[in-house]
């Protein structure tokens, strides 16, 4: 088995100079995995363990024990509810839930939801009334995830998907954020309060800094509306005037207040695009079909900015380091700077665009 970090015993006299007694410790957690935990993954479990040795050696006190405890377990819970849909495109929606029923921005969630629904994706909200009950009243409760939180006022389960199996209740924002994003193939935002601009901004800082892949993030308004229109005006005038943003970051996100449009954008990102992760030193970008040598060409001069002298190369296979995954996939490959985030999607729309 990979043998975990343990790094800290020989600087910790409570595992005694990473002797005998670390040994035993490595021992036992490798017996009651092999044991209880048959898995691929038990190198990562077994480091796990390790660390909860270590917060009974830091002397953690009961309250962050119990933090901890909670967010394991419902993000185990919520990686379970997850699973049997990886390979179902997703959308996360964002709105409020102070939005009445027949509100032309509830009527525009509902119409966006069923569309998606018709093109075989799945939505994710986060089960409350308003724009979250329209999320799940166009696309369905069989095509509808709902992520609750617990809070002591407002919030309930709508009941579109209240006792399903697709709901997952969730004492923490921080644990319920990861779910929003980490399934989310997609992000689309309707007006809302604070907790709309809290996951708006969290989705776009997340990508902008490379820490989420790349995903179409739109803004839809109602139509004739100004709430979002209003919102880049501030971005414009405060954050990319003053130098807080890139120029390209306002290509970060898509604005409209046309239904058809938000879905269109959001089809048009996986037009050929598939994913992308970080080999190594390189950035792989797995597409659904080649594109021809011309069009690679004309990509490798559009964006030397954050390829540099080492250009864009085309594979038909996964790289070694990607253990076959996608193997069937065609790929770009290249050495990216990790930081020019906003050009990064300009580079996939290219891509999608292509020939």
């Amino acid at each position: 088995m990979n043998r975990r970090n343990d790094s800290h015993d020989e600087t910790n006299p409570a595992f005694g100079n990473r002797s005998e007694r670390s040994k035993a410790r490595a021992d036992a957690i490798d017996q009651f995995l092999r044991a209880f935990a048959p898995c691929d993954s038990q190198d990562q479990l077994a480091e796990m363990m390790v660390t909860i040795t270590r917060l009974a050696a830091d002397g953690c006190n009961r309250g962050d024990v119990k933090l901890l405890n909670r967010a394991l377990k419902e993000l185990r819970y919520a990686f379970k509810v997850f699973a049997p849909f990886a390979s179902v495109p997703k959308v996360s929606i964002f709105g409020s839930a102070r939005t009445p029923v027949g509100h032309p921005q509830y009527q525009q969630a509902v119409k966006f939801s069923c569309m998606m629904r018709e093109h075989g994706w799945m939505i994710i909200t986060g089960a409350g009334d308003g724009i979250m009950r329209a999320g799940h009243d166009g696309a369905t409760r069989e095509a509808s995830f709902g992520v609750s939180i617990s809070l002591p006022f407002e919030q309930t389960t709508n009941d579109i998907i209240a006792g399903d199996a697709k709901l997952v209740n969730f004492k923490y924002f921080f644990t319920r954020k990861l779910l929003f994003v980490k399934e989310a193939d997609a992000i689309i935002l309707f007006p809302g309060g604070y907790g709309t601009q809290d996951e708006g901004f969290e989705a776009l800082t997340l990508i902008q800094t490379g820490k989420s892949e790349p995903v179409p993030i739109v803004l839809c308004d109602e139509p004739g509306g100004t709430y979002w229109q209003h919102w880049r005006t501030w971005v414009k005038a405060e954050l990319l005037a003053n130098g807080m943003i890139s120029p390209q970051d306002m290509g970060l996100f898509f604005l409209t207040d046309r239904v058809e449009d938000a879905v269109n954008e959001i089809l048009r990102f996986y037009r050929r695009y598939h994913s992308s992760r970080y080999v190594q030193d390189q950035f792989v970008i797995r597409m659904k079909s080649r594109i021809s040598d011309a069009a690679l060409q004309a990509i490798n001069d559009q964006f030397p900015d954050i390829v540099g002298e080492d250009r864009i190369r085309q594979i038909d296979h996964a790289l070694p380091e990607e253990e076959g995954e996608y193997a069937e996939l065609a790929r770009l490959v290249f050495r990216f700077d990790r930081r020019s985030l906003g050009r990064l999607r300009f580079l996939i729309n290219a891509i999608n665009g292509a020939d």
